[in-house]
């Protein structure tokens, strides 16, 4: 379901759900090195951006543009649990945005997160990303990552194998077109996995990534509850889980300009994960 109705579906299904954050043991995954900022970008975007721009600490890598074409990723090991946060040396933390792309919020969200020149990752679903492509091309271009989400955040437990595989590589083929490259990070909606869930996001060559603290923007409990709960919740290798979409989103916007740059004073370097696993 789209926007607004999505929060009721939430409300509905969440005390239900198999909610995955700090509990059980965590799988970790690798960061992306920290690299030097880049002050200025060509005035170009698009495909256009992503043929003309040499690959550059801006830009991490794989990005769409480079290396060969492939019509679908080599399928990747069943794990059974999702990774919560990651390795890595440092104070390096993952800001993650699930539900988008929304035209409302989540170009704000993208222009703070180049104001700092932070990249994050953002799980979207199908049914936004099919009206909203140029967001999606914008977050390529600034070097964010796009993961899977499904087609409509059902709740993937309680679906037919074949129903979860449609939700799940139909936004794969979305993403693809839109983003220039096929996802390679799957988070299911809720929190929710089963062993079909991690089989066919396997399948289709995506990785499971759930969360480490969750900001529960969704219930939208004020600009400052929001903010309090992902600074109490830093520290090395967490992944927060934040929205950019599925209703009112505007303290999700707020709380991230205030969020962010105190994060980086307290010398948190904000990455994104590479396809390398411990």
């Amino acid at each position: 379901m789209k926007k607004d109705q999505l929060l009721t579906r939430r409300r509905a299904l969440i005390a239900g759900a198999a909610i995955l954050g700090a509990a059980g043991t965590a799988r970790v995954l690798t960061a992306e090195p920290a690299a030097a900022p880049v002050r200025s970008v060509p005035p170009v975007s698009g495909a256009q951006a992503r043929r003309a721009l040499k690959p550059s600490a801006y830009r991490l890598q794989p990005m769409a543009g480079y290396g060969p074409p492939r019509s679908r990723p080599p399928r990747t090991r069943v794990r059974h649990e999702p990774f919560l946060r990651m390795s890595g040396r440092g104070r390096s933390m993952v800001l993650t945005f699930d539900d988008g792309p929304d035209p409302r919020y989540t170009p704000d969200i993208l222009r703070t997160l180049r104001e700092y020149d932070v990249r994050a990752i953002f799980f979207v679903c199908g049914e936004m990303a099919v009206d909203n492509k140029d967001l999606l091309s914008e977050m390529a271009d600034d070097g964010h990552i796009v993961g899977n989400h499904t087609w409509t955040h059902p709740l993937l437990t309680q679906l037919s194998r074949s129903a979860i595989h449609s939700e799940i590589e139909r936004t794969c083929e979305v993403i693809d077109d839109a983003y220039g490259e096929p996802p390679v990070w799957f988070r299911a909606p809720y929190g929710a996995w089963n062993r079909a869930v991690f089989q066919i996001g396997a399948e289709l060559g995506m990785e499971p990534l759930a969360w480490t603290v969750d900001s529960l923007d969704w219930t939208t409990p004020g600009t400052r509850t929001i903010v309090d709960r992902v600074e109490s919740g830093a520290a090395p290798g967490v992944v927060v889980l934040s929205h950019d979409a599925g209703g009112d989103r505007s303290q999700s916007v707020r709380a991230l300009r205030k969020y962010l740059p105190q994060l980086l004073d307290a010398d948190y370097h904000i990455t994104v994960p590479r396809r390398r696993f411990t």
